[in-house]
């Protein structure tokens, strides 16, 4: 979705888009009966990716946004338009009668794909309109039977996939449909969903489509399912079975009823630590949009994508990119530039991206850090987002003993040197990439890393940030929200979070922060023995953030302590958090 803000008001409707990921995590350790050492071979193939292309394709490829000429704004996503204009289905269903994409080529679109470096693609089979990417005879609301185009562009992207060595998946909306009267969503049609028959629904159209994506394509690799809105266990273990028809495939966290499937997907933004014992999959568009909206021109840069393509390797997640063609099929230039220009990166930089494993840095100040460990040593790639002016290179905290360094592009050979900051790597004048450029660094062992820790200001006074707290618990996490990083995700009273920082100069602090809300609640914050409860009003949503005083603690001594942050259990309602200030009290 656009915006975290927006991810929440929809999350009544939509729970399952990040809820999904909150909770089933608790519920079911393993869906299909698999120990850990069978799953990990399960996975291997989809850890080592990193990086991957979704496509977003349907009927609202026709619209592109608009209604009886007029522009749909009332929601961001050009694929959610029949929802965003309560458009009536035997309306919205004439748009097949148009829908031609002669110029779709599948062909073209995986070679876009495997050159920009991705190792998969996830297309819609059937989104959230209800219209189906193929022929479907459990439904004649499809692609082939319904419009003047009677082809299969599943099959025809999966012999592409085939040719060129990548792996396919589907995309599957499983409970919105908003073409069927017993499908969820539709209310401004077929009544309030409480009132519907959704196992029949489920029985008759989803259960005997994902059969058919699973049966008929060859090798499927991902289902991809989504909005578990009205999926309980019992409706989600109809889906089960099914996935026997494609031994080793891998689901996400989508399907509902409790069932936690193989990863985790934060969508739109990119969670600052990851998750913990958790794979993970960061899906997010070009602009704004997933399906294609003719005037949304809102584009990433490519400088953007590769630094977060880097960014979420440097965490442990994978890329999951999207694109929407428009109603002939073709992609939009500004989306092929791009890719192109990414692909140009991973051509002497994929090394530092595939098959590696997270960053052993809390943080950098200059980028990003990617490691792939053998028996006895260790392969640091620094991603190196700010050249340093004086060719000196800190790696903080570093303590392993150096084999070598060298520039990724071109292997040119560094200097390095240990010091009681770090490693220091010697570098020409002028990065090898404008986007971000790869040093490879060798150490001995296991990387030891002495993540420093913050220090009280000489006047006392201290900023912790989100991206500096240690977070507690299953859910909480720190996104970005209005362009700015801010604890999130707490939704759950037992999840806490601290600030471990050095005092210097005790005495009594004035505590303020910026908080968001949507309900009134309460927070513990403490310095030791020294606590307080601080009330949160309602700020009017997640992302409308006001300053708020907590309060006054007291800092007794020097030397290493915390700031801890509770949430006080009754009647707690989700916070998001940017940072606490502590401002000594004359």
């Amino acid at each position: 979705m656009k915006s975290s803000a927006l991810r929440r008001i929809l999350t009544v409707i939509v729970c399952g888009l990040m809820a999904a990921s909150i909770t089933s995590a608790q519920v079911t350790p393993s869906y299909n009966g698999e120990t850990p050492a069978q799953r990990d071979v399960r996975m291997k193939w989809w850890r080592e990716a990193r990086f991957g292309m979704f496509i977003h394709w349907g009927l609202y490829a026709q619209a592109a946004g608009s209604w009886n000429g007029q522009r749909v704004d009332t929601h961001p996503l050009g694929e959610w338009i029949q929802f965003a204009a309560k458009i009536p289905a035997a309306e919205y269903a004439k748009l097949a009668e148009k829908f031609n994409p002669v110029k779709f080529d599948a062909e073209a679109i995986v070679k876009m794909a495997k050159n920009a470096g991705m190792k998969y693609i996830v297309i819609t089979s059937k989104h959230h309109e209800g219209f189906a990417m193929y022929p479907s005879k459990a439904s004649p609301f499809n692609i082939h039977d319904a419009t003047p185009f009677q082809r299969d562009p599943l099959k025809e992207l999966a012999a592409a996939c085939k040719k060129h060595g990548l792996r396919l998946g589907f995309y599957y909306s499983q409970a919105f449909d908003w073409h069927e009267p017993n499908g969820v969503g539709n209310t401004w049609d077929f009544g309030p969903d409480e009132q519907k028959n959704i196992d029949l629904y489920l029985k008759t159209k989803c259960v005997p489509q994902v059969k058919e994506i699973l049966s008929n394509y060859g090798k499927i690799s991902i289902l991809w399912f989504d909005v578990p809105v009205q999926m309980t266990k019992e409706r989600a273990e109809l889906f089960l079975p099914l996935l026997k028809l494609q031994p080793g495939i891998i689901i996400n966290n989508r399907l509902g009823g409790g069932i936690q499937g193989d990863s985790e997907t934060p969508e739109q933004f990119v969670p600052a630590t990851g998750f913990k014992n958790r794979d993970w999959e960061t899906c997010m568009t070009i602009n704004d949009t997933w399906g294609y909206k003719s005037y949304d021109q809102n584009w990433k840069s490519s400088e953007m994508l590769v630094r977060n393509l880097i960014d979420i390797a440097s965490k442990g997640g994978n890329f999951l990119l999207n694109i929407g063609p428009d109603s002939l099929g073709q992609v939009p230039e500004d989306i092929t530039d791009r890719l192109q220009q990414v692909g140009e990166w991973m051509k002497v930089n994929s090394k530092a991206i595939y098959g590696t494993s997270p960053s052993p840095f809390k943080s950098l100040p200059w980028g990003r850090c990617t490691i792939k460990k053998a028996k006895s040593n260790t392969t640091l790639y620094l991603h190196v987002y700010d050249w340093p002016v004086d060719g000196k290179l800190l790696v903080p905290g570093l303590k392993n003993r150096v084999l070598g360094a060298s520039l990724l592009h071109g292997g040119m050979k560094l200097a390095t040197a240990s010091s009681e900051s770090g490693v220091v790597v010697s570098l020409p004048a002028k990065p090898t990439d404008p986007y971000s450029s790869t040093v490879v660094l060798r150490i001995a062992g296991k990387p030891v890393v002495e993540n420093p820790v913050q220090q009280q200001n000489a006047d006392g006074s201290l900023l912790l940030q989100a991206d500096n707290a240690e977070l507690v618990g299953n859910q909480i996490q720190v996104e970005n929200v209005a362009g700015q990083s801010c604890i999130g995700f707490w939704t759950v009273s037992s999840d806490w979070l601290q600030w471990p920082f050095q005092a210097v100069k005790p005495g009594k602090y004035r505590l303020t922060a910026e908080v968001a809300t949507t309900g009134e609640t309460q927070i513990e914050v403490g310095i030791g023995n020294d606590k307080l409860t601080a009330r949160i009003p309602n700020t009017g949503g997640y992302d409308k953030f006001q300053a708020l005083e907590l309060g006054n603690l007291q800092i007794t001594a020097t030397g290493k302590t915390a700031l801890q942050v509770h949430a006080v259990a009754q009647n707690w309602s989700p916070v998001n958090l940017r940072h606490i200030k502590l401002t000594p009290v004359q």
